[in-house]
């Protein structure tokens, strides 16, 4: 499952060699102490996931014109590394299912902890950025009454003997609607022909199991890919009911 750290890095490569000029490139590389003078910004998240996630810049990176011809350099990585704090939040909802939410950016002085670090290389010249990831799911206080879930246990609604089957991988798919047509309009159905669905494009799309609807949601673009953002979604043992013919 991503955390938010693989989900920013998959964004700050992306989104750098996109918005920076000269098209640089981030690559991973060991840590190693910045110069007098670093300077960085931190995301404080809350949600499923919660803490702080800072970016450290080697401060010789003002020096070069990456962020645009014109523009405050410190302040042009600011609203970069806000955009891809941003970001990270949304892919770590369409990759893991997790909600979290930037509550504050703000700027830091420079930190010599790093949790990664990466050299954005841009032409001749590359510049160390470390990364400090403190980004943790809340811990969940169970009640004293209560089993603690030690995470062998099934979703709440099954079964404890469905754990066995938790691990099944399952085709799922999406529709965005449906038409019902004659056989003789389907086989003379030709490159250009359009076939209107019974659905509008502001309703939810169906997560399909088998042959049967287990969530619905929106569809949102992720990297180019298609995906959805969950908005409903069967109770455990629905889902398990709706999809019992796979097994």
């Amino acid at each position: 499952m991503k955390s938010y750290l693989e989900c920013w890095t998959e964004v700050a490569i992306s989104l750098f060699s996109q918005a920076l000029a000269g098209e640089p490139e981030l690559v991973e590389s060991l840590p190693k102490p910045l110069a007098a003078g670093a300077f960085g910004f931190a995301a404080n998240l809350a949600g499923d996931v919660e803490g702080r996630f800072s970016v450290v810049l080697d401060s010789a990176i003002l020096d070069t014109v990456l962020v645009g011809e014109g523009v405050d350099q410190k302040a042009g990585w600011s609203e970069l590394l806000r955009e891809a704090a941003n970001a990270a939040a949304g892919e770590l909802l369409a990759k893991a299912g997790k909600k979290c939410r930037v509550e504050k950016f703000e700027e830091i002085a420079g930190e010599s902890k790093a949790s990664c670090a990466f050299q954005l290389k841009a032409g001749e010249r590359s510049f160390a950025i470390l990364v400090r990831d403190e980004v943790r799911a809340p811990r969940q206080t169970a009640p004293s009454a209560a089993r603690v879930d030690d995470g062998t246990a099934p979703p709440a609604g099954l079964s404890p003997g469905m754990n066995l089957l938790l691990d099944v991988e399952l085709e799922v798919s999406l529709r965005f609607g449906s038409k019902e047509l004659p056989l003789g309009e389907i086989l003379d159905l030709g490159p250009g022909d359009v076939v209107p669905l019974d659905r509008n494009v502001a309703d939810p799309v169906d997560l399909i199991v088998g042959d049967k609807i287990v969530a619905r949601g929106e569809v949102v673009l992720i990297n180019g890919n298609f995906g959805l953002r969950v908005t409903e979604v069967a109770s455990p043992r629905k889902r398990l009911e709706s999809i019992r013919c796979l097994f």
